[in-house]
């Protein structure tokens, strides 16, 4: 009886294929991953702003009058620190919106806020577009 030798291994034609669809996949995915560092700094921009505002709403609710500088959101207990604005990496460039004082309803002498107007809003100090094309100072 003959025995045949089994060789183990790829054919040559084998290798090329599986390297061939290796480089299509490859080619499909790399444009999809180019803008995944933007689209994280962008997610963290999204969580921090909502953060923020919430934070503000629940000083509002709270004291009564909006918080006049986001340090003291810090200090309130409200926050561990100010957060970084992931598109500038800075927590100095916040955007901050006060609020109107009203002229028909001056504050009264025993009011906190009477310091000032307090923060209303928070948007990012970047003038840069984002992916979707807005401004992410409009966020």
């Amino acid at each position: 009886m003959v025995r045949l030798r089994h060789r183990g291994g790829f054919t040559l034609l084998e290798l090329i294929v599986v390297i061939a669809i290796i480089g299509i996949l490859a080619t499909i995915g790399i444009p999809m991953l180019r803008h995944m560092p933007t689209r994280a700094r962008e997610s963290a921009l999204r969580t921090n702003l909502h953060t923020l505002r919430d934070v503000i709403d629940q000083y509002h609710g709270d004291k009564g009058h909006y918080p006049p500088s986001l340090d003291a959101l810090v200090s309130g207990g409200y926050l561990r620190h100010v957060p970084e604005d992931p598109i500038t990496r800075s927590r100095e460039t916040w955007v901050l919106v006060y609020e109107e004082a009203d002229p028909d309803a001056p504050p009264a002498e025993t009011d906190e806020s009477a310091d000032g107007p307090g923060i209303m809003d928070v948007h990012s100090g970047s003038d840069r577009l984002s992916l979707d094309g807005t401004p992410y100072a409009e966020w």
